[in-house]
């Protein structure tokens, strides 16, 4: 049977695709792209925030009308199912089964007993009972892969549902991860390893009793890869030690994703962040003491109780912080968090207005640090052909893929994707460069 899988959501969602892919590949059902073809449609969804819900139920209402043509069996998988199971499986009469965040390791055999008339429709595991698997069926370019080192949270953000979807915050053994980068490695020449968590900062603290990031980026290292980059590190859990690691290790790129969601530490106190806007400032003054770093960061706007006081302080901070990359997100209400229950709730206009705000000054910051670096010569990741265009495009240390900056670039030479080219920035147009290789 052919099986076509949609992946909905962030990179750590795309890895647990990425398995499930490789679970029925080895299983021996065949993959396909196309739901045109598919047998079986399997949508793995993400279930965070309202917008993220919305995106999944349209997904699996645009994909059961293919079950009016060709596909025979429609499995619904992910955050949303195991945050809702009975919700949506009432819901969604159409959908077969419905697997949570614990499964993924058995779906071959639930749908063997799917075909055969013998499967439950509703399969929601211990969230806390997850398997991690090394297998891994690549979706994206195959000169970089997401990494995950540890799944679920204990953090407890009053705004955040995560730890009631992906249960406690759980690393994975050094060798185990070492393994599955070398596989990757062999299996796909990749040049970029990027680390991901719901909390990359606290690797270790759980398995090891401390934190063990700078002992885990020490054995990837060793591995024949380019850059490792560290996406979503917790403020409170960044000391001088790893910043001055990362700057010192030429393959762990200079970019920090450190998402501080607020600058008044009223606010900061009502979301049970560990942080006060003292100790991020502190935080920024060392990272920039070690040299040239991109900081991304992360605001949630219009949280309950967020005062215009508190939204100018928020405002002011960004000013003087001049993150190089930033975003903003109006505060979504979640079902069972604890801000949900606070009063003081703000009208949905009130937190557009102040998202917009924030991404005006943002804006401008950000346009600055762009233009200082014209005329600058930086190592390219080569990605892809922009035939609009009529150029090459790819990335510095200083961009994730998919949401930051990219480089569009002429050669004077044939290129290899994946190849790293040193390229000379000659011109920025909007937030991306135009530049051309050197050597």
């Amino acid at each position: 049977m052919k099986i076509g899988v949609i992946s909905l959501g962030c990179d750590k969602n795309r890895i647990d695709t990425e398995n499930m892919l490789a679970y029925l590949q080895s299983d021996g059902f065949e993959l396909t792209g196309d739901p045109e073809i598919a047998d079986i449609i399997i949508i793995n969804t993400c279930g965070f925030i309202d917008s993220a819900k919305q995106e999944a139920i349209d997904t699996i209402l645009e994909m059961a009308e293919y079950k009016k043509r060709n596909c025979k069996y429609l499995i619904v998988t992910g955050c949303l199912t195991q945050r809702y199971m009975q919700e949506i499986a009432d819901e969604f009469p159409e959908v077969d089964m419905f697997l949570g965040t614990a499964n993924y390791h058995l779906l071959p055999n639930y749908i063997k007993d799917m075909v055969a008339g013998t499967a439950q429709r509703c399969y929601v595991n211990d969230k806390n009972q997850r398997k991690f698997s090394a297998k891994r069926v690549l979706t994206t370019p195959y000169h970089y892969a997401y990494l995950k080192i540890a799944e679920g949270c204990d953090n407890k953000c009053t705004y955040c549902a995560i730890p009631n979807i992906r249960g406690k915050y759980s690393s994975r053994p050094i060798e185990d991860l070492v393994e599955e980068a070398k596989s990757l490695i062999a299996d796909y020449a990749i040049k970029e390893l990027i680390l991901v968590a719901q909390d990359v900062s606290r690797y270790g603290i759980d398995l090891y009793g401390e934190i063990r990031l700078i002992e885990l980026l020490e054995e990837l290292s060793k591995l024949d890869v380019k850059w490792i980059r560290l996406l979503y590190l917790y403020p409170e859990s960044v000391n001088e030690r790893l910043i001055k690691y990362i700057a010192q290790n030429p393959k762990v790129c200079n970019y920090l994703d450190i998402p501080c969601q607020h600058a008044s530490n009223g606010i900061l106190k009502l979301m049970n962040r560990r942080v006060t806007k003292e100790q991020i400032e502190n935080l920024l003054a060392t990272v920039r003491r070690y040299g040239d770093f991109t900081v991304r960061s992360t605001f949630i706007v219009g949280f309950p109780r967020e005062t215009e006081r508190d939204f100018a302080e928020l405002k002011d901070f960004i000013r003087s912080a001049k993150f190089d990359r930033c975003g903003f997100f109006a505060y979504s209400c979640e079902d069972g968090t604890p801000a949900s229950r606070l009063d003081g709730q703000l009208e949905d206009q009130i937190k557009l207005k102040r998202q917009e705000e924030l991404y005006s000054i943002q804006e401008e910051i950000m346009t600055q640090k762009l233009k200082s670096r014209l005329g600058a010569t930086l190592e390219v990741i080569y990605e892809g052909i922009d035939y609009d265009l009529q150029v090459f495009y790819g990335r510095s240390q200083y961009d994730a893929p998919e949401i930051d900056t990219k480089i569009y670039f002429v050669a004077d030479k044939a290129l290899e994707i994946g190849g790293i080219y040193r390229v000379k920035l000659q011109e920025l147009n909007g937030v991306d460069y135009f530049g051309k290789v050197v050597d």
